[in-house]
Parts: C-alpha cells; sequence; structure tokens
C-alpha cells in the first residue's frame, strides 16, 4: 500500500525539552489516522511539522514520497482545520472559503466550482452570505472544515476541531466528518485527546505519551490488546480494572493471585510461558466480568456493591472485592442496591496481562 505521508527519525526539541523522540510513521493514502493521547504528548507538535508550522530538529517528513522538511505550508499540498475556527470575521461565508485561492490567484471560475461543491458536501450553501458572527459553533466549524476542502489538496490535517463544542455537537460533526472521509477517500490525520472522537473515527490510532508513539494499531486492537500499561489505562471509559499480584500455579495450570484470592487464567491466549513467580498486573475492562445471572463461566467471586451510577443504556457497578475497587458494566434494567452481595466472573480470554516491572503485555 502506497503511503501519503511519511515520517523518518523525527525529533524536535526547545531548548534542553524534548517534546518528538525518534518518531517514525507511515500514513498510506486515503487513511484516516488519528493522534491521540493527553496534552503535552506531542501530539499537536506533530501535526505542526507535518503542516511545516514547526521546523524539526532532526527527522525528515515525507508527503507523496516528496521530500517536503524545509517546505513553506503553502508549497506542502495540505489543507488544515484548527481548533480555533480562525475565520475572517469581516467577510462572509462565501469570501471565506474563496480567499486563500484568489491570494494563489486560482482562476474564478475554478474557484466558484470548488466554493459550491465545498458547500454541498458541508451542506452550509444556505450560509454563504452570512458572516461568522450570524453563525453557531458547529456552522463555524464546517466553515472552516470547507475552507480546507476547497484547497482541493490530498492530506487534511484536524487540529482537536471540535474542542470548542458542547457534546451534542460533537458528535453530530464526528458523524459528518466520518461521513466526509468516506465521500472524499483523502488522507485525514486527526489529533485529538477524546478516546471517542479516536475509536469512532480512526482506521488506525496512534497513542503518544511524551513525544513517543507507544501503539499504532486498528482501534479494536487497541481496546482489546492494548500493548502496555499506559495505553490501557487511557483507552475505555470507565477505565480498564486493574489488579497488581503475581502468577502461581495450581492444579498443573497458571493462575493470578492478588490479596490471597486467585483467578485461574484459562482461556487467556499469550504467546510465552506464564511462569510462576512473576509479578503481573491484570487488567479487566467494565463490560469483561459477569455478575449474578449473566455469569457463564465455572470460576466464581462473591463481590459487595459499594455503589451504583444508573446511566440508561447501561448500569454501572463498583463492586469491592479482595481490597479492590472494581467497575463493572451491566444491562441498565438490572438494579443494586449499596452493600449488596453479588457473584462475579472473570472473562479471561478478553483480559490483559502486564509485565509488572516494564509494563509491556504479556
Amino acid at each position: 500500500m502506497a503511503n501519503s505521508v511519511s515520517i523518518r527519525d523525527l525529533s524536535l526539541s526547545f531548548g534542553a525539552v524534548t517534546v518528538l523522540k525518534d518518531l517514525n510513521l507511515d500514513i498510506h493514502d486515503g487513511e484516516f489516522i488519528v493522534l491521540l493521547g493527553s496534552s503535552g504528548c506531542g501530539k499537536s507538535t506533530l501535526l505542526n511539522c507535518i503542516a511545516g508550522l514547526l521546523e524539526p530538529t532532526e527527522g525528515q517528513i515525507f508527503i507523496k514520497d516528496r521530500n517536503v522538511t524545509w517546505e513553506e505550508p503553502k508549497d506542502r499540498g495540505i489543507g488544515m482545520v484548527f481548533q480555533s475556527y480562525a475565520l475572517y470575521p469581516q467577510m462572509s461565508v462565501e469570501k471565506n472559503l474563496s480567499f486563500g485561492l484568489q491570494v494563489a490567484k486560482v482562476p474564478k471560475a475554478e474557484i466558484d466550482k470548488r466554493v459550491a461543491r465545498a458547500s454541498e458536501i458541508l451542506q452550509i450553501g444556505p450560509l454563504l452570505k452570512r458572516k461568522p458572527a450570524e453563525l453557531s459553533g458547529g456552522q463555524r466549524q464546517r466553515v472552516a472544515i470547507g475552507r480546507a476542502l476547497v484547497r482541493d489538496v490530498d492530506v487534511f490535517l484536524f487540529d482537536e476541531p471540535l474542542s470548542n463544542l458542547d457534546a451534542k455537537l460533537r458528535s453530530e460533526l464526528r458523524v459528518e466528518i466520518k461521513r466526509l472521509h468516506q465521500q472524499l477517500k483523502n488522507t485525514m490525520i486527526y489529533v485529538t485527546h477524546d478516546q471517542i472522537e479516536a475509536l469512532t473515527l480512526a482506521d488506525r490510532i496512534a497513542i503518544m505519551k511524551s513525544g513517543v508513539i507507544q501503539q499504532l494499531d486498528d482501534p479494536i486492537v487497541i481496546y482489546n490488546k492494548p500493548k502496555n500499561l499506559f495505553v490501557a489505562g487511557f483507552i475505555g471509559s470507565p477505565s480498564m480494572n486493574f489488579l497488581s499480584g503475581e502468577i502461581v500455579e495450581e492444579g498443573g495450570r497458571a493462575a493470578f493471585r492478588t490479596h490471597g484470592t486467585s483467578f485461574s487464567l484459562e482461556g487467556y491466549q499469550t504467546s510465552e510461558p506464564l511462569k510462576a513467580g512473576r509479578k503481573v498486573v491484570l487488567g479487566v475492562r467494565p463490560e469483561h466480568i459477569a455478575v449474578d445471572s449473566d455469569i457463564m463461566h465455572s470460576e466464581v467471586h462473591e463481590a459487595i456493591v459499594d455503589i451504583e451510577e444508573p446511566m440508561g443504556a447501561d448500569n454501572l457497578l463498583w463492586l469491592n472485592h479482595a481490597g479492590h475497587l472494581m467497575s463493572v458494566r451491566i444491562g441498565g434494567a438490572r438494579r443494586y442496591s449499596p452493600g449488596a452481595k453479588v457473584r462475579m466472573a472473570f472473562d479471561m480470554s478478553m483480559a490483559s496481562l502486564f509485565d509488572a516491572e516494564t509494563e509491556d503485555r504479556i
């Protein structure tokens, strides 16, 4: 598969502070890739390097096999959508869309054609004569996307474009951006700290921490088979449950022991032997813990309900077991009172084991 963007050994430092470290990344033609991480992880810095807004300390950037490391942003064949809409307040929507093309001396007939196409795709035709002050936040962001769209480029860069919107608008525009990608089939690189955006939009997610990509993979793989403890804790809401303990041997089979309680590891898939005595962290997502009538496993443990959080379609239980407080997701129609005793079982085929020292997945 051909690469649309390739990053080779990229590093960026501000004085003594290193923001990006020896970063390598290949983004395929037509791929929607999300750079995900908390504030300060380097995701927006990486996007700005690709855009040409920041010059890397070391390394090279290729777009469509062309070395653009030292080229101006306007010459890179990219369109960028910022967190702030960055619209010209004195210009109409139509002028905002066409201004960059006029500066680039694109013929008027071509400008009109591109503006009409972007307006149709983003459904902003009725807004063309309005000024930004007359638009809602969602409409302004559509115009900002449209301004990138009219440039007719191969690569679109999005820097947290939905973070200024309320939850409902974010959800609606997220769907529109996904539809836009399916329609255009352009390469899109999208920066966010919102894991829901990442999981729903991405073909692949690059999870970043301290300027390093921790895992680059399909959203389903990242969610179900996180590469390390950081990724496991970062993805998922509520977070994965973590229990610290060690591997023991019981009845000739490997088990996980914590606070005097053992859990069979039967069903856990790994390519390396689970040696007794190894200090590990067991991770189990809330939906992979069965309670009472949902239990289909033979190994059952008792727990006490600490609190209950009704969430409509789902109900979140916080259970106390063996000195650990764990979140469990069950159907919304089932209710439990604090202090109630429940039976629970882990689905080990969906669990994760991490080495306590390296924090890498076993």
